[in-house]
């Protein structure tokens, strides 16, 4: 491919792109990501991940208590050089102000839920989860594959490190009273 090929917007500028440049890039991938100032175009999602994110996001929709909503597949803003894109989250209903926006400021995300892909396991399992502490986000799930059935790694933030710790790996069933209850059937989550 000739590099005229490409749009001008995709070389990047010498200090990276910032989280404002995301949208304003026109013929941009959707689900792109901006992690340290470097776009991250997204692979094709398996079945797997389109299955479990949609198990989650109706379990996560279903459970949330008043005053929190549960959102897929938007970005949240961390900084000016960091714009990930979780597959759910969790945020306060006042992150919501109108059907037009395109991203979550951090601080009010209470939950982020990564589904690791081979594509993207090294940004789910170390880089997110990181920049994700950073920002103080109180609750990380990390959901990997194991012989075709979800394996749900639950985190919480340690305010004294400010790195998360592994508080449980959920195989068959989720059940959980932090962040809010919500009891998920996992083995029931259907991957055809």
């Amino acid at each position: 491919m000739d590099p005229d090929d490409f749009p001008d917007w995709l070389i990047p500028p010498t200090r990276g792109f910032t989280a404002d440049d995301l949208d304003r890039m026109p013929g941009l991938r959707p689900h792109t990501e901006l992690i340290d100032g470097s776009l991250i175009i997204p692979g094709y999602q398996t079945a797997f991940h389109s299955a479990t994110i949609s198990a989650l996001g109706f379990a996560l929709h279903d459970a949330v208590p008043e005053g929190l909503l549960a959102r897929t597949r938007m970005t949240i803003r961390l900084g000016p050089r960091q714009r990930p894109e979780p597959d759910l989250v969790v945020i306060s209903a006042e992150a919501e102000t109108g059907l037009d926006q395109t991203w979550y400021a951090g601080e009010h995300v209470r939950l982020a839920v990564e589904v690791v892909m081979p594509e993207s396991e090294l940004r789910d399992r170390l880089r997110k989860p990181q920049l994700y502490a950073e920002a103080g986000i109180p609750h990380l799930w990390r959901v990997e594959g194991v012989r075709g059935k979800p394996a749900v790694h639950v985190y919480e933030l340690d305010p004294a490190t400010r790195g998360y710790a592994l508080t449980g790996v959920h195989r068959e069933r989720l059940r959980l009273t932090v962040p809010f209850g919500i009891d998920i059937d996992l083995a029931g989550i259907r991957h055809r």
